[in-house]
């Protein structure tokens, strides 16, 4: 399983990742690991806020790539619990993850 990732910053920023080990990854970057991404490492992040579930690493790359490409609102919005369906269909088989 892959997973993408949403993680809120202390100056209210939302970091998006991909990984193949969520529990692992989220602490790396919330405890500034020496793998913890640069993004994270100075924005400081404090907790997970959304995640999706893919089964291969290349869907879970192409949801980052367009989540990474939505609006700070339309983040907001799907923490929230919009559909990701919603912003993007027609880009994504928004069947193809699940949320966690």
């Amino acid at each position: 399983m892959y997973y993408t990732y949403m993680i809120r910053c202390a100056d209210n920023s939302i970091y998006t990742g991909m990984t193949n080990n969520l529990e692992k990854r989220i602490n790396e970057h919330i405890e500034k690991d020496k793998n913890c991404a640069k993004y994270t490492k100075t924005h400081n992040a404090v907790k997970l806020e959304s995640a999706w579930k893919s089964k291969d690493k290349s869907l879970a790359c192409k949801l980052e790539y367009q989540i990474k490409q939505l609006t700070k609102k339309q983040k907001e919005d799907l923490i929230n619990g919009e559909k990701i369906s919603k912003y993007l269909k027609g880009k994504i088989d928004a069947r193809r993850y699940r949320r966690i």
